[in-house]
């Protein structure tokens, strides 16, 4: 255990075959289990647990309480799968988890990724770079969420979902993958996650129901409920969502010099 430079709090619990990078700070009552590897020049606030086996990248800052590499809860009713023998938790460089964050087991996160505080990452997630996870976001399992995303405060990504690269999610859109509520076989052949392509837009309070692809560039407007796919380049507004328009031209992605 150890590199060079390494300032370990003497209240901090190390597990075996631990390796710690140069110039990292563990704080005051982190736990870090057996076989974890912690990047140079890391920062870890007190109280932080890393999972056996996971992998923090160089210059990551974890704030107070989070928990990297946590393993998968599953119900006994529960109709998703359990996932069998997941890959350790892998947070790449320059990345910044809040507090109180939770990533599991099986998720990897890429470069340049925010977690905020109190947000949730589960098993066979992918976040790719520069992505923000905004305050109390949850991702659910078996998702991937694209490069240079925004995903706003207390929004719900559900399970077996697609987001493609610059999608942005605001603050409480609520997904689903379920039609039938929990109820009768049949909803067995139907259940899917939702699809946002790159550059799609969800506004404030939107519902998008199971199974609907936001199109490339498409534009959901606050507080609509999306019953049908929507065509790329398009604005859909209401209740159910109808077309309202196209999105305007100074306001298509291509337009913007992201890349």
């Amino acid at each position: 255990m150890g590199s060079e430079g390494a300032q370990v709090a003497k209240t901090a619990v190390i597990g075996a075959d631990v390796t710690i990078g140069r110039d990292a700070v563990i704080g005051e009552y982190c736990v870090i289990e057996d076989g974890a590897a912690i990047g140079a020049e890391c920062r870890l606030a007190p109280h932080v647990v890393v999972h056996a086996g996971s992998r923090v990248g160089d210059r990551v800052r974890i704030d107070a309480q989070a928990v990297i590499g946590k393993d998968r809860m599953r119900a006994k009713r529960s109709i998703l799968q359990a996932a069998s023998d997941l890959a350790p938790a892998e947070v790449g460089d320059d990345c910044l988890i809040g507090a109180h964050a939770t990533i599991y087991r099986g998720a990897t996160i890429a470069n340049n990724v925010l977690v905020a505080d109190l947000a949730t990452v589960r098993e066979q997630v992918t976040i790719g770079e520069y992505t923000i996870v905004g305050r109390s976001v949850v991702v659910e399992n078996q998702t991937s969420v694209g490069r240079k995303c925004k995903l706003e405060t207390n929004c719900y990504i559900t399970a077996y979902s697609v987001i493609e690269d610059f999608c942005f999610i605001a603050p409480m859109v609520s997904t689903s993958n379920d039609r039938y509520i929990g109820r009768t076989e049949e909803r067995f052949q139907h259940f899917k996650g939702v699809t946002v392509r790159r550059g799609g837009r969800i506004g404030v309070g939107a519902t998008i129901l199971p199974g609907i692809t936001i199109g490339e560039d498409a534009l959901v407007g606050a507080g609509s409920v999306v019953t049908h796919d929507v065509p790329p380049h398009t604005v859909v507004v209401g209740v159910p969502a109808r077309w309202f328009g196209p999105v305007p031209e100074d306001q298509r992605l291509e337009r913007q010099g992201w890349e």
